[in-house]
């Protein structure tokens, strides 16, 4: 290949970028991004970033000399606005057309938004910084979405001595991914640290007062985050004749379509570890998966499939919570270290005879480490918990 083309200037491309040159690859590699900023780490915008704990410079990927020393005709600041397979071209909006020999697609995701004016987003550094801005002592804040990240800026913004409710559709936050009996632990360290949690409460839009609850309800709030998932950026691919759902659709080598890799939160790819499609978005997996489109791409004759064990860390007040594996639709859930009552426990994750996950609060990283090592083996469950002593098993 004499020419190929990152889409997406994320953790993801730029692990792809960076992939390419170690494999040896000396052709033209060009790396567009639709923000000016040179790739940033995002976990930081919801922590250190919105706590004011860092300073924005510390969230570039690279220094621009390394970047230099990657020889990219990097194209910041403008959008990839469709894809022409069978011309190899990628158009810009700034009608600037890229012709290609292999393609690698790491757009990402974009948050989902509610009707309404005014509220914030957390996807960006300009979302980070103009929230934060915000944030002072006695302010109030309605966080809507209680999810991983909508909790973590409620747990910043109490730190900053913002007044938090944060709203939530399900009865039990986070459930659906970590099982009941730990999605109400998580919650209740939100009712410890003063923050008004509300669950089984949907939103029917932004106000210019806060937000008014499906029922009705108003709710008064001086500034208003909305934490409600996001979309994958595949719009730009519409007509291109690639698969597009929740994602773009590629099989077990990351690959879309001949030539035409992806990477990071965009790509919904085939697990073989874990025999489904999945969709994953944390900064750990879009770099281990960009360095796989990469490789992938660049060697079509050694290709291997990508089957990781994900990997998600969030950082809530004190709380270090960290899990491998894939949680959402286990059978069972099983308390093998520590308690849960004490915030500081390890739960196994079945799902069929399989174990899948496992999540740990407040434990060491070697307490962690082996459950990975299982899961990634396939360890059937029965095995993997003999001899744990399960302190509580719930389904």
């Amino acid at each position: 290949m004499r020419r190929i083309l990152i889409v997406g200037a994320s953790a993801a491309g730029l692990a792809a970028a960076e992939t390419l040159r170690r494999q040896g690859y000396h052709g033209a590699l060009t790396l567009v991004g639709d923000e000016p900023e040179v790739p940033y780490d995002r976990p930081p915008l919801s922590k250190q970033i919105l706590a004011g704990e860092w300073h924005p410079d510390r969230l570039a990927l690279r220094e621009r000399s390394d970047l230099a020393a990657l020889g990219l005709d990097l194209r910041l600041g403008t959008a990839a606005t469709a894809l022409e397979p069978a011309d190899r071209t990628v158009l810009l909006a700034d009608g600037t057309r890229i012709p290609y020999d292999g393609l690698i697609v790491a757009t990402g995701v974009r948050p989902r938004r509610l009707p309404g004016e005014g509220a914030h987003v957390l996807r960006t550094l300009d979302d980070a910084l103009t929230l934060r801005d915000r944030l002072t002592p006695g302010r109030r804040l309605i966080v809507v979405g209680a999810g991983f990240l909508g909790a973590e800026a409620a747990a910043v913004a109490r730190g900053l001595g913002a007044e938090v409710t944060l709203l939530e559709p399900a009865p039990v936050p986070l459930a659906h991914a970590v099982g009941e009996e730990v999605g109400r632990m998580l919650s209740k360290v939100h009712l410890d640290h003063g923050v008004d949690l509300r669950t089984g409460v949907g939103v029917s839009e932004v106000t210019e007062d806060g937000v008014r609850l499906a029922d009705g309800e108003l709710l008064d709030a001086e500034e208003v985050l909305v934490a409600v998932g996001s979309s994958p950026n595949t719009e730009w691919l519409a007509g291109s004749g690639l698969t597009l759902d929740d994602g773009l659709v590629c099989d077990e080598y990351c690959a879309a379509a001949p030539y035409v890799y992806a990477a990071g939160d965009v790509a919904r790819w085939y697990n073989p570890l874990f025999g489904t499609r999945m969709r994953i978005e944390h900064r750990t997996h879009a770099a281990e998966q960009g360095m796989a489109a990469a490789r992938n791409l660049l060697d079509p004759d050694a290709r291997k499939p990508f089957a990781p064990v994900p990997y998600f860390w969030s950082d809530q007040y004190d709380m270090k919570i960290q899990a491998y594996g894939y949680l959402r639709g286990h059978d069972q859930v099983a308390v093998v270290e520590g308690d849960l009552t004490e915030r500081r426990f390890l739960a196994a994750y079945r799902t069929g005879d399989r174990l899948v996950g496992v999540l740990a609060v407040g434990m060491p990283p070697k307490a962690i480490r082996r459950w990975r090592q299982a899961i990634a083996a396939g360890t059937a469950w029965h095995d993997a918990v003999a001899g744990a002593a399960p302190a509580a098993e719930f389904t």
